[in-house]
């Protein structure tokens, strides 16, 4: 793979930390240069003075390599150092040999310095080292997160990501993400690359483990990839994997720590794109539910005022004939449905703005059966309706005026999908975990699987007995049962000739002691 080096960009070389103990050629041969500058130095001074002892001058070449290239070479200069000052200058003279014991002394405490020295020059020397790499990974981490900082979509961070890290270590780079319940390669570097089975089963196990996975970890170590994940607040938001092109390590121990902290910052980047964007979304559906209510409530308080009059003035008018009486009661009728579609679209509002203010009080579930029932005495007519409620059943502490719509509304989807002619039976039953009001019609029912789906809004179960209708009416009811603290369900009768729609008011709702005479 070959890369073009960025002048302001550090070299990986440059990130890695300093070695402890390394011997450098370069620093080892300028030592010896050292050491032979200093020996013919110290024959100058020895043959003009007379015999001073150059023993200390052999320290220079060895803080020089220690300071210079590290423990391990000023060690080696060290000695070298002795060694060319026991040939050079302790008698007898270009041998190795020491005769008199005080010169072994002198050897020796020149090895000791030397070595001591050169381990201080060295500790220096490596203190240095590591605040310039400190500071190096310091400057560019920052870089990176200011990077990160100016790019507000996920595709643009992929992209980033692979190339800035590819760059900066020199491999090849991946960004795995989820896509369905599969994986796929979302940004890369130099290019995208096509993960075969093996990676992908690596980058999977990362994903689902949070763990590294690939060559160099513990974890399907025959891929040539190494995928670490990407998260934040321990959610792994993707994967990233490095390799080379020459199907060397994917990368050497030392730069794992610089990569986690720069896969770190991503990580909280991809975390702060999330949330930036389920932020968007709730917005657009804050907005979209505002301008909804705004509508719904616009039309039907608009239309509500006009439609009352109408209703009036149709209640008082007196037909002339018949055929006069029939159009009438029609125009009754479709005034009297527009009426409670309007009542719908007022009470789905109230339900969606959270405004029920309703009071409970003790009802008698005959009674409010009764009551709905005389409202819709219209729509009902000619229609057998079945009421079967004891007698004995107690009291149901509720709202009476959400039960009445949940009721009617009720009530008037039976009529409304029923066959027509069939009749509606309304029955209440209760055990040890409450009491059930059904509402039975005769028709077609509902699809397998519909049975939630049908209290939704403006829900539609086509190939059913639902596909038509507003779709409010029994969002109503699950809104309005839900706010009194009872349930609600919908199902087929078990002998299969309609649908059946179920009121069920937990025991505790219940007024114990109240019951009827």
């Amino acid at each position: 793979m070959t890369t073009r080096p960025d002048p302001a960009r550090p070299e990986p070389d440059a990130l890695r930390p300093p070695a402890r103990f390394r011997i450098d050629p370069a620093g080892l041969a300028l030592a010896l240069l050292l050491t032979a500058l200093v020996t013919a130095l110290g024959k100058v001074v020895r043959t003009v003075s007379g015999g001073a002892d150059a023993g200390l001058l052999y320290l220079l070449p060895v803080m020089v390599a220690a300071t210079r290239s590290g423990l391990a070479t000023g060690i080696v200069a060290g000695l070298v150092a002795s060694l060319a000052y026991n040939f050079f200058f302790i008698p007898p003279t270009y041998t190795f040999t020491i005769d008199d014991p005080q010169n072994v002394v002198s050897v020796g405490v020149l090895l000791g310095v030397a070595i001591a020295s050169s381990q201080l020059a060295a500790q220096v020397r490596l203190q240095a080292i590591r605040a310039r790499h400190s500071a190096r990974q310091s400057n560019l981490l920052a870089g990176y997160a200011r990077h990160l900082t100016a790019i507000g979509d996920r595709a643009g961070l992929g992209e980033m990501t692979c190339a800035e890290i590819g760059r900066l270590l020199d491999v090849d780079t991946v960004l795995v993400g989820r896509d369905g319940e599969g994986l796929r390669a979302e940004a890369g570097w130099p290019r995208v690359p096509v993960l075969e089975t093996l990676e992908l089963a690596a980058a999977r196990w990362c994903f689902e483990q949070g763990e590294a996975a690939g060559r160099g970890s513990d974890t399907l170590t025959a891929c040539e990839w190494l995928f670490q994940p990407i998260g934040a607040d321990g959610k792994v938001h993707a994967v990233f994997g490095v390799a080379r092109a020459d199907a060397g390590p994917a990368l050497e121990p030392d730069m794992v720590p610089l990569l986690m902290s720069l896969l770190d910052q991503t990580g909280l980047a991809l975390e702060r794109i999330a949330l930036a964007e389920e932020m968007a979304a709730l917005a657009r559906v804050r907005e979209r539910d505002r301008l909804r209510q705004a509508l719904l409530s616009s039309v039907s308080h608009d239309l509500r005022t006009p439609l009352t009059a109408v209703i009036a003035s149709l209640q008082t008018i007196v037909p002339a004939s018949a055929e006069q009486a029939a159009q009438l009661a029609a125009a009754r009728g479709d005034a009297d449905r527009l009426h409670r579609f309007i009542a719908n679209l007022l009470d789905m509002a109230r339900i969606e703005a959270g405004a029920l203010d309703g009071s409970e009080q003790a009802v008698d579930l005959a009674e409010a059966v009764a009551s709905a029932l005389h409202d819709l005495r219209a729509s009902l007519a000619g229609r057998p309706i079945g009421v079967e409620i004891a007698a004995d059943l107690p009291f149901v502490r509720v709202d009476p005026h959400l039960l009445h719509h949940c009721l009617i509304n009720l009530i008037d989807n039976a009529a409304k999908y029923g066959a027509p002619g069939t009749p509606i039976v309304l029955k209440a039953d209760a055990d040890n975990d409450g009491l059930a009001l059904h509402v039975l019609d005769e028709g077609p029912g509902l699809p397998p699987g519909s049975e939630t789906r049908v209290f939704e809004r403006f829900a539609r179960l086509e190939g059913s007995d639902r596909a038509g209708g507003t779709g409010l009416g029994l969002a109503i009811v699950k809104g309005f049962t839900e706010a009194m603290g009872l349930g609600v369900g919908a199902g087929n009768r078990p002998d299969g000739r309609g649908a059946d729609f179920v009121v069920t008011v937990p025991r505790d709702r219940l007024i114990e002691g109240s019951i009827m005479p």
